[in-house]
């Protein structure tokens, strides 16, 4: 039974009738503004490159939390370990994410801290060196912590004050932390975990145009090396730069649907400082859905493919999220 449920024997219809318009009112401003931002996949290990995030860079009141919960399902090749000597690759994946957001103003500009957490069970078949092998794995991966401020046209405003905010275009600045808290097993090829840290300077830019957002965002994952790799083995790998895309509609009824893309390339691996592949030149397109719910809440269906893989990330992924907003 809801709050407004349990005052209607209490209190008049008319009274209640106000107080709903007020809550939705206010729920419908922050929605205009995109407050319901997505929380996205994260897959196992090194599942770096190829994230797609829309909405990172959208403005929202400062003060705001969101708690985000979120189920995918991929099936492919979805390590993306360039080292690895595999072929006739497919694994199933399920993926359970938890996601934490903060917003607050730093030098009266909008920032913003996101933590989040992995679990992935995974299981499938392939062939090492040219002999048929399967496996599973399930654990958890690696935690993921951004900062981000918006630079230029995104002011830091409490919840009143943002009512009146119309987007234009916002500059922003993200960094981006890979933790080594995932599961991992040295003498194992494939893991959850990456065992190393990684980290990713990003820029990115979101010009509104009436319902249409537009937004493109541009990084470089740089890695440490791991010296665990295959027990005795030193794994290195070079940067890895991403550049990614989305344009989002939003109508009247708050919903917004999004086609979004991205393109990663570099990444060239060493075991041992004997060149063992890399990620050059691929592309992945996708889409996006969300829908708003019971004032703050919503849920986002998003899919995305692999249009060109050169090495690895030859995969399907198709996922489901929850969010919840609070202040």
């Amino acid at each position: 039974m809801t709050r407004f449920e349990k005052w209607d024997g209490i209190i008049s219809g008319a009274a209640l009738l106000c107080l709903k318009r007020r809550t939705m009112n206010f729920a419908k401003a922050i929605y205009k503004e995109g407050v319901l931002i997505g929380i996205m996949c994260i897959l196992g290990a090194g599942s770096f490159a190829q994230d797609l995030e829309p909405r990172i860079y959208g403005n929202l009141p400062k003060k705001m939390n969101a708690l985000g919960f979120l189920y995918g399902h991929a099936r492919g090749n979805v390590v993306t370990d360039p080292s690895l000597p595999i072929a006739d690759f497919e694994i199933t994946t399920h993926n359970f994410g938890a996601a934490y957001v903060r917003t607050f103003g730093l030098l009266n500009k909008l920032s913003r801290i996101q933590l989040s957490l992995p679990y992935t069970s995974m299981q499938g078949n392939l062939k090492i060196a040219g002999r048929d092998t399967s496996a599973s794995r399930s654990g958890f991966g690696d935690l993921r912590v951004r900062f981000g401020m918006n630079l230029l046209g995104s002011p830091a405003l409490d919840k009143r004050e943002f009512r009146q905010y119309k987007q234009k275009t916002i500059f922003g600045a993200s960094l981006v932390v890979s933790v080594p808290t995932g599961m991992y097993y040295a003498d194992k090829r494939i893991n959850i975990g990456a065992h190393r840290w990684a980290i990713k300077p990003e820029i990115g830019v979101s010009r509104r145009f009436k319902n249409i957002f537009a937004e493109a965002y541009t990084g470089v994952w740089f890695y440490t090396k791991n010296g665990q790799y295959l027990v005795n083995k030193v794994q290195a790998q070079k940067p890895v730069f991403s550049l990614q895309g989305h344009i989002s509609y939003y109508f009247k009824n708050q919903m917004w649907i999004g086609v979004n893309g991205n393109w990663f390339n570099g990444g060239e691996t060493t075991i041992d400082e004997v060149p063992a592949g890399d990620l050059k030149d691929n592309w992945r397109v996708g889409g996006t859905f969300s829908v708003p719910f019971a004032k703050t809440h919503s849920l986002k269906l998003q899919f995305n493919v692999g249009a060109f893989t050169n090495s690895g990330l030859d995969y399907n992924l198709i996922s489901l999220a929850y969010q919840y907003i609070f202040f």
